[in-house]
């Protein structure tokens, strides 16, 4: 039995220092060397201080901002612990009566936009944390984001244009905007008030 038992004791050993140490210290040195600002959390910074991710959204509500698309995560918006959709299909009440509310917030907003609401103003991505939205949601707001802030409409629509992202490789995906980024960009412009 003793010849048995130390050689598993030693191959044990020997496996769990490998595998628990010497490789997650290896993966992790070699991530902070190639790709230090994903390994890092993907940061984004201001002043040397975090904001936020740019993996994960963040909730706008100042009408002086871009607002996010709605998140469905729990207990609170864009918990990156909870990612999930809402799972609501198009005929669920539930989903039609968060719609109707997300228009009506919209509306409330800017009470003299008649332009259609798009969708992802709207409806939540399936992993509920996106950052981004589309040109056309980020283009609906800015008439809204330009008054609050005493700026010409063309300025802020520069700023859109500006801090649109094309798909990658022209041809994956669609175009898009990382809200925290514009909205650090309109701050820049006119800080007014912080990002949130």
């Amino acid at each position: 039995m003793k010849n048995i038992l130390r050689p598993a004791g030693v191959l044990f050993l020997a496996l769990a220092l490998l595998t628990g140490v010497a490789y997650p210290l290896a993966v992790t040195g070699a991530a902070q060397l190639l790709f230090p600002a994903q390994a890092g959390g993907s940061l984004i910074l201001r002043d040397g201080k975090p904001v936020g991710s740019s993996l994960i959204g963040q909730n706008f509500s100042d009408p002086g901002h871009f607002w996010s698309r709605p998140s469905a995560t729990g207990p609170m918006p864009y918990n990156a612990s909870a990612s999930s959709g809402s799972n609501q299909g198009p005929l669920n009440p539930a989903l039609v009566d968060a719609v109707k509310g997300r228009i009506e917030a919209l509306h409330a907003a800017d009470p003299g936009n008649a332009a259609p609401v798009p969708v992802d103003l709207v409806t939540a991505s399936a992993s509920g944390l996106d950052p981004h939205i589309s040109p056309a949601a980020a283009r609906y707001q800015s008439a809204r984001v330009a008054r609050v802030r005493h700026l010409p409409l063309e300025k802020v629509q520069q700023l859109v244009a500006q801090e649109t992202e094309a798909p990658w490789l022209g041809l994956l995906g669609e175009a898009r905007v990382h809200v925290l980024k514009l909205n650090l960009a309109l701050d820049a412009l006119t800080p007014v008030h912080a990002p949130g």
